[in-house]
């Protein structure tokens, strides 16, 4: 496992940020719960690549996407970046933007809460 460490230097601006644990020559997925001006993934995905990554995508359940960051994720090193489909916005165009629905886990999930039935056998087999 690897760690991307990073400093605040105030809300919403990266004060610095270190790669613990090697990288190199490997495919990189960095995990996250919400991405909203890409500010934070994108210099990730950067510094990833720059201490030798082989490849760089991330993962989040929440693709806010404000302000600049579609641009942001397209001129970063990231190769692809995937979100559920769990808020509704308006789906920038990019390549690089991947969506996975969630409708039909959260479907099931509220028929067995509706019919009390366990949710964590969904999950749990």
């Amino acid at each position: 496992m690897v760690i991307c460490h990073k400093t605040r230097a105030k809300a919403n601006e990266v004060g610095s940020m270190t790669v613990i644990g090697d990288v190199v020559g490997k495919d990189v997925i960095i995990v996250d719960d919400m991405i909203d001006t890409a500010g934070t993934i994108s210099k990730a995905a950067n510094l990833m690549k720059n201490v030798g990554a082989r490849s760089v995508r991330a993962f989040a359940a929440h693709g806010v996407l404000s302000g600049p960051a579609v641009e942001r994720i397209e001129k970063s090193q990231l190769e692809a970046v995937y979100f559920t489909d769990s808020i509704q916005n308006n789906k920038p165009h990019s390549d690089k933007i991947k969506y996975i629905s969630v409708a039909e886990a959260f479907g099931q999930a509220i028929g067995r809460v509706y019919k009390n039935q366990s949710i964590s056998s969904l999950y749990y087999k």
